[in-house]
């Protein structure tokens, strides 16, 4: 039913083998490099260029056009500047969520269909859809769902959680049938040694080599406040910013052999409570809130005139495993989520992203927090 698809073509050896299943089932290709950054990093070096000379390497390579399309400006006004408001004021976000939905899934997205005419787009994302890898069981009044993928170690489902309807039934993730281990047997087979010998990029795209602190103060100037014995309410330490730390994070103070670990921040005095212990009950959460849910196909019956619970499994990192939870909705759209066994650092900002089974349903971003001990561990709102 598709046959013209824009392919997001990063660089990397991810997109550079979807490009290859695509053209072997007969699709017509054009790649798209999105620039979202163009500030150089510590050693004068712009990372985005360097990743845009593989791009064109790559399409070159297999004998599919390149287009280069400039979101630096809606990057930097609809996730960067958004990221630096969160951390000003205590939240610490997900900028990766967030670009996918504004960006790659959105400003991308309408460029390949409205000005590139495509049928549809493709990414190199570790994700299933439920219209299959290649939309062929795509149908125009149905909602498509967004399921993992087959290699559970590289599922990229989570990042995926805030898309919207509209791109996801129309978006091809032909990696989401492959191991990982497969790709670059694949980019091998195919000649593309010098991108499966590529270092992958992690972390932030736009850090570089710095660690998160030392970036950070480029952009959000210090504000010194003091570290806060939760136990006891005296003052253990200083620091220069609650936008340099996040929940569950260790700081730099001992009491005796124990360390101490940030467990919540005060925006309106500046200062950080931090509990002695990696598994203090401060650090601990059961309970939390959410801001309005995202659902990426439909939302569950069960929750449908906020009367009913869904039980369900979530998790705020990507990394971190499934919870069982259960899930109560307001008339708001806003969920309240009992974990059914307590999280350490549940933290404000980040997205609680749900699952049933192998489907993602959605996501919505964390708000309040509820610790064992009995109080907040957000940001002093």
């Amino acid at each position: 039913m598709f046959k013209k698809v824009a392919l997001g073509v990063s660089g990397g050896v991810d997109s550079a083998v979807t490009a290859i299943l695509l053209k072997s089932k007969g699709f017509n290709v054009t790649g798209v490099f999105m620039k979202n950054w163009d500030l150089p990093d510590e050693l004068g070096v712009c990372q985005v260029d360097k990743d845009y000379e593989d791009a064109k390497w790559i399409c070159d390579k297999l004998k599919i056009p390149l287009i280069e399309v400039n979101f630096v400006k809606e990057y930097w006004n609809e996730v960067f500047s958004d990221m630096l408001h969160c951390y000003e004021t205590g939240i610490n976000p997900n900028p990766d969520i967030n670009c996918n939905k504004k960006i790659k899934f959105d400003r991308f997205f309408n460029y390949a269909i409205k000005e590139l005419k495509a049928d549809c787009i493709a990414t190199g994302h570790y994700a299933r859809n439920s219209f299959n890898s290649y939309l062929e069981d795509y149908m125009s009044n149905e909602n498509a769902s967004l399921l993992k993928a087959k290699d559970i170690h590289k599922d990229q489902t989570f990042f995926l959680s805030q898309i919207s309807q509209k791109s996801l039934s129309r978006t091809m993730f032909p990696l989401g049938e492959h191991l990982k281990k497969d790709v670059f047997e694949i980019a091998r087979r195919n000649g593309l040694n010098r991108i499966a010998n590529k270092k992958e990029s992690m972390g932030i795209c736009f850090i570089g080599k710095k660690n998160f602190q030392n970036f950070i103060v480029e952009y959000i100037e210090d504000k010194p406040g003091h570290f806060i014995d939760v136990d006891n309410g005296r003052c253990v330490g200083e620091h220069n910013g609650i936008h340099l730390w996040t929940i569950g994070q260790r700081c730099k103070i001992q009491r005796g052999s124990t360390s101490y670990f940030v467990c919540r921040k005060d925006r309106d005095t500046n200062n950080i409570y931090v509990a002695a212990g990696t598994e203090h009950p401060a650090l601990l959460c059961e309970f939390f809130t959410t801001s309005k849910v995202h659902w990426l196909c439909k939302e569950p019956n069960s929750l449908k005139n906020s009367q009913g619970v869904l039980d369900c499994e979530f998790k705020f990192e990507r990394s971190q495993p499934l919870v069982p939870c259960s899930i109560f909705k307001t008339a708001n759209d806003e969920l309240l989520v009992r974990a059914r066994q307590p999280q350490r650092a549940v933290t404000p900002g980040q997205y609680s992203v749900l699952y049933s089974g192998e489907e993602c349903l959605g996501s919505a971003e964390i708000s309040y927090c509820c610790p064992l001990l009995g109080f907040s561990n957000g940001t002093g709102k």
